[in-house]
């Protein structure tokens, strides 16, 4: 197995991607890490670690950076890391590739290098949403296509069907529809159309989901436009982050919730656990002829290593071509 990195995207690169890959090539001798960018940057970094044999550089001359408007930098920007890791999948030089960089460039890098995967119209960001159980939900699309159909929900939702079983192991995965009821005929128009469309598919699709219900874990993959979806994932975000905070200021007033604080420590750590990113590795970008994953732009090395972990997972269980298989009808 074959797996690019781009090396130069992310808050924390090189450093955490370079540190990342290390790990994670110790860790799976049967799998090539390619660092994708600046050569010598890469290589004294390397240098002054212990370089695993399945590690190698693959020079990049430009970068793209965060505030680099998306489409034009993947076109202007033929060199940069993201691009080159995106043409080793095209090219067939890696079977997939990782970045924590510009998530709008990488979509467009997805499309524009890689390639969409023949019969799928849109594809989907599809992060793991933690949840309370510890099992999360894969959730999509969270913010690659805005505006939807109900033909792209349905195709969102026989990917994410097959993604969850074939990475995750979960067997027969439960399909949502996130809603705002439960009932069959609640919603708009996009969601009325699809739930006809979801209930003849070849998935175990449990009907609506609300909101409120999503962090119970009632379902293994939920489904949702990118409008919607991305809101549930900023939300979620938001609110994680202000608990937290008031947590902290209520457990440093005095002497006293700071005693408070001590022993309820482990179990808040454990929570913080339960709802970090860095336990998921990244979101796939479904859809793509390639296996695509975005890892969060704050990804430090062992973010990096679980996204190692995701790809390797999605390769070994030929995603890709169980995809094409399942739309193409095949």
């Amino acid at each position: 197995m074959r797996i690019a990195i781009d090396a130069m995207g992310g808050d924390h690169a090189p450093v955490s991607n370079v540190e990342g890959a290390i790990a994670a090539a110790q860790l799976w001798t049967d799998t090539e890490i390619i660092l994708v960018g600046d050569e010598a940057e890469l290589e004294r970094l390397l240098a002054e670690r212990t370089k695993p044999a399945n590690v190698r550089v693959h020079h990049s001359s430009e970068v793209i950076l965060a505030d680099d408007e998306p489409v034009k930098a993947v076109r202007r920007k033929k060199d940069a890391s993201m691009v080159v890791a995106g043409r080793l999948v095209k090219e067939k030089q890696a079977e997939a590739m990782i970045s924590a960089g510009n998530t709008g460039a990488l979509m467009a890098t997805g499309l524009l290098v890689v390639g969409r995967m023949k019969g799928i119209e849109r594809p989907a960001l599809a992060p793991i949403i933690p949840t309370m159980n510890d099992q999360g939900v894969l959730a999509l699309d969270l913010g690659a296509n805005m505006d939807a159909k109900p033909e792209h929900l349905l195709q969102y939702a026989i990917m994410g069907s097959i993604y969850r079983e074939k990475v995750y192991g979960v067997k027969k995965p439960r399909v949502g529809l996130l809603n705002v009821g439960t009932e069959a005929m609640k919603g708009n128009e996009l969601t009325k159309e699809t739930y006809p469309l979801l209930e003849q598919a070849p998935i175990r699709f449990i009907g609506n989901v609300e909101s409120r219900d999503v962090l119970n874990g009632n379902c293994d993959v939920l489904v949702c436009d990118g409008f919607v979806g991305n809101i549930l994932l900023k939300s979620l975000e938001g609110t994680a982050g202000a608990l937290f905070s008031v947590l902290k200021q209520e457990f440093t007033r005095s002497w006293l919730t700071k005693l408070a604080a001590s022993i309820l420590m482990p179990g808040l750590k454990r929570l913080r656990s339960k709802m970090d990113y860095k336990e998921h590795g990244g979101a796939p970008l479904l859809g793509l002829d390639g296996i695509v994953i975005k890892a969060h732009g704050s990804s430090d090395a062992t973010a990096v290593q679980n996204a190692v972990r995701q790809a390797r997972a999605a390769i070994r269980n030929n995603f890709i071509e169980t995809i094409s298989s399942e739309i193409s009808g095949k």
